[in-house]
């Protein structure tokens, strides 16, 4: 079944530690942000929805302001100890979250747990390409990787809920912390190391150096139209998507006064979506420049979005599950396509530059979902939905003249 392709990639067992060692600290971060939730009501209550939009806030900020640097470190140092440090760091982060007793506590270990994020993701992803040695391969390793991360995203918090009732809201981090541990020791049993460059960060210390590094992975991301346009497409997800994380929760229970359980299960209905178009996205589109995907995934989402304040529960479960496919059809391209056209030595730097810029998509992305959210209740999703579309048709207008001059 084609469905299972992305699987072939285990078969190399570099990857393979790798991928698990990604999966157990995935669900590890599953507990972390159910127990984040769980510990942001305990602290404000029926203002919890405030504290979990800073923590929001503070993620993305620290994702768009050390993103960039970290993908220069990915390409001066083994990414190999970039990999078990960052995991032992957030180790000691979440071993901390039951201990907190204020709320600036939760915002302080939440902006420095995501400090740690923003390097390892980097350099992990720059690690896939290193061990997969077949270029035709890449596909299916970021596909299982992207894949299994959505999948987890649907059945880590279920898992984590039922966990918090046995053990409590604050004992479930220790589980994030193990998981932690158990990665750590996966990657430490790969052999050798992963370092591209023979240049030790000593040699090249100064922050001009550095910073002309960054600048040089955003040129890299923004050089080759292909990878320029994908990453403007996500753009445009953003755009849908945030009203949909953020809006949905309001539609849901107040507009069509229901209760939890039918928010939590068309959350699932997207999250559904998202997880079996990062199975099949790699399958369905192999075309070189993969236009033909990212435009599909985009306007899916932006309908989708567009439909969602007149549509009955369950016709908004199935948009919901639409868009949650149109979202992983976009997001896909770009990780495949850095992968496939840059530099092994240079793909840290540019994985670091699409990490921070990517972020900052979906910054714009919940300000205006709130700002919609706020002052157009009852029309932000047609409002959201316009807007990613109208970018999505200005965008194809702008990749189709560069194309055809």
């Amino acid at each position: 079944m084609k469905i299972l392709q992305p699987f072939t990639a285990l078969s190399n067992k570099l990857f393979a530690r790798l991928y698990i060692a990604q999966t157990i600290s995935l669900l590890g971060d599953a507990f972390t942000w159910l127990g984040i939730a769980l510990l942001a009501f305990e602290f404000g209550g029926t203002n919890s929805a405030q504290i979990l939009a800073t923590a929001l806030t503070l993620r993305v900020t620290a994702y768009i302001i050390f993103g960039s640097y970290a993908g220069v470190l990915a390409d001066r140092l083994d990414r190999k100890k970039i990999l078990i440090i960052t995991h032992l760091s957030r180790m000691v982060i979440v071993g901390l979250f039951p201990f907190v007793t204020t709320v600036l506590q939760v915002y302080v270990l939440i902006f420095f747990l995501n400090v740690f994020n923003a390097f390892f993701s980097p350099a992990y992803r720059a690690a896939i390409p290193q061990l997969i040695l077949k270029k035709e391969n890449y596909g299916d390793a970021i596909t299982l990787s992207n894949a299994t991360w959505q999948l987890l995203g649907i059945l880590g918090p279920g898992l984590a809920g039922i966990f918090a009732t046995i053990l409590g809201v604050r004992q479930i981090f220790f589980f994030d912390a193990v998981s932690f541990i158990l990665a750590a020791i996966l990657i430490f049993t790969i052999p050798g190391s992963l370092l591209i460059r023979g240049e030790i960060l000593s040699e090249n210390r100064k922050v001009k150096d550095i910073w002309n590094d960054i600048q040089k992975g955003t040129r890299m991301l923004y050089k080759k139209i292909p990878i320029r346009f994908s990453l403007f497409i996500e753009l445009v997800t953003a755009v849908a998507g945030a009203h949909i994380l953020v809006n949905t929760v309001g539609h849901i229970k107040g507009d069509l006064h229901l209760t939890d359980k039918y928010y939590g299960l068309i959350m699932t209905a997207f999250g559904i979506g998202a997880t079996i178009a990062a199975f099949t996205a790699n399958t369905i589109d192999k075309s070189k420049n993969k236009t033909t995907l990212l435009i599909s995934g985009a306007a899916m989402i932006g309908v989708a979005v567009i439909l969602g304040n007149f549509a009955s529960y369950h016709i908004l479960m199935i948009f919901w599950v639409i868009a949650g496919l149109g979202q992983s059809f976009t997001l896909m391209p770009s990780q495949i396509l850095i992968a496939e056209n840059i530099l092994l030595k240079e793909q840290g730097k540019v994985y670091g530059a699409h990490f921070a810029w990517s972020h900052l998509w979906w910054a714009i992305g919940y300000l205006t979902a709130g700002f919609t959210g706020t002052y157009f209740k009852g029309n932000e999703f047609l409002i959201g939905g316009i807007l990613s579309s109208t970018l999505l048709i200005v965008l194809c207008s702008y990749y189709y003249f560069r194309t055809n001059k």
